[in-house]
């Protein structure tokens, strides 16, 4: 495997002019996403930078753009406020410890290869999860963008401070934040492609709060410092150590599909494919290194990532010359952002709340399905106002319960009994599959004494029940044919419904024969020793011989008896 990117020098042009749009857009996110946090704008700015560098170099997407993105400022905000309230000496510390565990863990996911498996969650789950983060983030930027400090306490201690906050709001920074989110909103799509709109509200914004409102008269971000950060060494604590192991699962788990997910969407701007496991490890040794500094944790930007394609880029040099830019933003201008007003961010903040919400499943949901709105709605609620972890923990278990019963409904559909003597005539064999006429006279004639059980599909656990069901009827037939022709795939369960089966039947002095035999079903129930119950003499290659030889025998059985 290639240990770096692809970085390639033919398409210069468009990769520096798409490196340096990304780095226009990415600089009020990072420093709205750092203040919203309450990590500092300049965490914010280390992110940017180093999630932004090492995935650009150690990555599998090459148009991929790194940075904080709004659900991981999310998380990591609720990271910050439960170890500074738990340790308040070091829990600052902890949290970026929390940061490079989450890079740890997607390392681990990169070489243990779940790539391909880590967006294979259940959409409902998906669009409430990203939903729920939407509000939560637009709730939490209320009380900046009308001119005050967080509350605290959340999503619950904003809303419970929202009606003492608008009563008492501070007109000047509203205006301003005000002003900003009309600009993100309603800048005209034509203007878009000469000035990024996040970058328009943030100058627009600075410039009347320095000149109209005037210094003091507005919360400012203040001092950032400049130069190389500083390590963070990594600290644990023993009463926490459970919880940081956790917040960095979920971390891990949001940056990884959030990635992949927008790697997805560049794949299918650029016509090229991603590598997802490699994409992981530059994912992750980002999160790593950002956390070392003192950065926020990224993840893959969708906005940053198609603006970086449209605007020409095809390479990871792209990528690498967005982090310079901001790595000179960082190192020698960080005077520059200093007077920029809170309440502006807190309208970009609020955009992006906006654009995470889904809300085109949002208005469809009902008619597309009702158990899953119920169950995306229920996962946005849960995420707002209960726990992050507890609302992905249950609608996944509630979507996987759903899922788990329809499949076992469609797998009992392809469990289908005939040929016994309690059936009409003529009935009897007509849902045998490719049925042939002697097949059906076989069926049809309640003196033979045989019953045809057939089966279809990939059989994994749904298909057990159906076939445990069928046991009592099966122990008045006098031969059974157990028809595996459609079945490329069983399962332990099903394999062992139908051990359960043919030996119940063979206990009833039944004669048992299987027809039609794949290679995975084969092998299977060889490892279940059922030759030793129904000798392989008697497996049979296909359905219509496994019919005839039952028939000659129990022929010869009669005549022998007689």
């Amino acid at each position: 495997m290639r240990i770096f990117n692809q970085i390639r020098f033919d398409n210069a042009k468009g990769d520096l002019f798409g490196g340096v749009t990304a780095a226009i857009i990415a600089l009020p996110m990072a420093l709205a996403f750092g203040v919203a946090s309450g990590a500092g704008a300049e965490a914010g700015l280390y992110g940017a930078v180093l999630v932004g560098l090492f995935a650009a170099l150690f990555g599998g997407t090459p148009t991929l753009i790194s940075e904080p993105t709004g659900p991981m400022t999310v998380v990591f905000t609720a990271v910050i406020t439960t170890m500074v309230a738990a340790n308040p000496e070091n829990g600052m510390a902890m949290a970026f410890t929390t940061v490079m565990l989450t890079g740890l863990f997607q390392i681990l996911f990169s070489l243990l290869k779940l790539g391909r498996y880590v967006t294979m969650m259940p959409y409902t789950v998906i669009s409430g999860f990203m939903s729920g983060i939407g509000f939560i983030l637009i709730i939490i930027q209320l009380p900046p963008l009308l001119g005050f400090a967080s509350p605290g306490g959340g999503v619950i201690g904003s809303l419970q401070a929202l009606p003492d906050l608008v009563t008492n709001v501070n007109a000047g920074e509203a205006a301003l934040g005000g002003l900003a989110l009309a600009i993100l909103i309603l800048m005209p799509r034509g203007w878009r492609r000469f000035v990024p709109p996040q970058l328009l509200a943030l100058v627009v914004g600075t410039l009347l709060a320095v000149f109209v409102l005037g210094s003091g008269a507005y919360r400012a971000i203040g001092e950032v410092p400049g130069g190389l950060p500083s390590i963070q060494m990594p600290v644990f604590s023993a009463a926490e150590w459970q919880t940081m192991i956790i917040d960095a699962v979920v971390l891990a788990l949001l940056g990884s599909i959030d990635a992949l997910l927008t790697s997805v969407i560049a794949d299918s701007l650029t016509r090229t494919q991603h590598n997802s496991d490699k994409e992981l490890m530059g994912q992750g040794l980002g999160n790593l290194v950002s956390g070392l500094f003192g950065g926020l944790p990224g993840a893959g930007a969708t906005m940053g990532t198609v603006v970086n394609i449209q605007t020409g880029a095809r390479t990871a040099l792209s990528g690498l010359t967005r982090a310079l830019i901001l790595a000179v933003v960082v190192f020698g201008a960080s005077a520059l952002v200093e007077p920029i007003p809170k309440a502006v961010l807190a309208g970009i903040a609020i955009k992006v709340g906006i654009d995470i919400i889904d809300w085109g499943f949002l208005r469809r949901a009902q008619r597309v399905s009702l158990r899953g709105a119920l169950i995306m709605y229920g996962v946005i609620l849960m995420t707002v106002f209960v726990d992050l972890i507890t609302a992905v923990a249950v609608g996944l278990f509630v979507a996987n319960v759903l899922t788990i019963r329809r499949l076992a409904d469609l797998q009992s559909e392809g469990v289908k009994l005939l040929g016994l003597p309690g059936q009409e005539p003529g009935a009897r064999c007509t849902e045998a599959p490719e049925s042939t006429e002697e097949e059906r006279k076989i069926l049809d004639d309640p003196s033979n004494g045989i019953a045809l059980l057939c089966l279809s599909g990939p059989l994994i656990f749904g298909a057990a029940k159906a076939i445990t069901r069928q046991q009592h009827e099966i122990a008045g037939a006098k031969s059974l044919v157990v028809d595996l022709t459609e079945v490329p795939h069983l399962g332990v369960t099903t394999s062992l419904a139908i051990e359960g089966a043919v030996r119940d039947a063979v206990a009833h002095g039944c004669r048992v024969y299987f027809a039609g035999l794949q290679p995975q079903p084969r092998k299977r129930l060889l490892n279940l020793r059922l030759e030793r119950v129904v000798p392989t003499d008697n497996w049979i290659d296909t359905r219509p011989d496994a019919l005839k030889r039952a028939v000659a025998e129990r022929a010869g059985q009669v005549t022998a008896s007689a």
